[in-house]
């Protein structure tokens, strides 16, 4: 007969670590993990999770369904009552190692009837509200913590200026394992507390691309002009529309301050005055685009 472990958390900051020590500690033989996707739900009905649903179509008559505690199963009466009966209907036995539940045989039934006894009834009952109290005063608990501005969880290991302490000492040349002996912590602690300092942390921000200074050209008052009708990004729009005009006898240059690529777009979008798209060049707009084009092309290239 096999031994099917269904494991389960309700968000992804959680993990399984002590579901896996309950479940180690009873000494389950050859088990069958079924294990949800992180942050399956509670309030999803057990019979409507992907992996319990595996789980019930794997499962034999006389095979075992091992959980950590009740509620990684269910959530409340009514979810007890339901997996319970399915359970019974698939002849699959159900062992919970821990927790109020684990003292109960919840597969007693009547001899003639065959449905719950009434005491397990009761009992699911009772622990199923006991259950639901203490999620409200748990929830209550974290929401009144973070309204102070307070996170949930387990405090950190290092805090205040044993940090600064720690981060100094490692640029300083302390391994990790040393501050973790003379802070008597966790390496993973200290590797929280450096996290910034580390090299993979550092080598990712240095393959960010660094930000494009801003540069201003003139931009000639016809290329302008064209540019007024163009479509233009969020960003290049601004930019031209804050563009300050410079008089030039009968004409105007716009003076725009931009990234280069903002530039290069302007310049992109001009290509009619030069007489593409099937359009006639007309030569004084031509002029203006080679003139504008040779400024954007003195800028230093800023990607590949």
């Amino acid at each position: 007969m096999a031994n099917l472990v269904y494991k389960r958390v309700s968000t992804d900051q959680q993990s399984t670590a002590r579901q896996d020590l309950v479940l180690a500690e009873a000494g389950i033989e050859d088990p069958i993990v079924f294990e949800e996707d992180s942050g399956t739900s509670s309030h999803l009905h057990p019979l409507q999770r992907p992996k319990f649903g595996e789980l019930l179509t794997y499962a034999r008559p006389g095979d075992t369904v091992h959980i950590s505690e009740m509620f990684r199963l269910v959530r409340g009466n009514q979810h007890i009552l339901d997996v319970l009966e399915v359970l019974h209907r698939d002849q699959l036995a159900l062992r919970i190692h821990d927790g109020a539940f684990s003292a109960m045989d919840l597969t007693a039934r009547h001899p003639r009837t065959g449905e719950l006894l009434s005491t397990v009834k009761f009992m699911v009952q009772t622990l199923a509200a006991a259950g639901e109290l203490q999620r409200e005063l748990t929830y209550d608990g974290l929401r009144a913590a973070a309204a102070k501005g307070n996170k949930g969880g387990r405090r950190p290991a290092l805090a205040g200026e044993t940090i600064t302490t720690v981060r100094t000492a490692f640029l300083a040349g302390r391994s990790i394992a040393a501050l973790a002996r003379e802070h008597h912590v966790s390496r993973g602690a200290v590797r929280t507390a450096i996290d910034d300092l580390l090299p993979e942390h550092v080598a990712a921000v240095e393959e960010t691309s660094p930000p494009e200074l801003l540069v201003t050209l003139d931009m000639p008052g016809k290329v302008a002009d064209f540019l007024q009708s163009a479509e233009l990004d969020d960003v290049a729009r601004p930019a031209r529309d804050q563009g300050v005009t410079v008089r030039r006898g009968q004409g105007y240059t716009l003076r725009v301050t931009a990234a280069p690529s903002v530039h290069r777009q302007f310049l992109a979008r001009c290509q009619p005055p030069d007489g593409g798209h099937g359009l006639p060049a007309v030569p004084a707009q031509r002029k203006a685009r080679r003139e504008y084009e040779n400024r954007v092309s003195a800028l230093t290239p800023t990607g590949p």
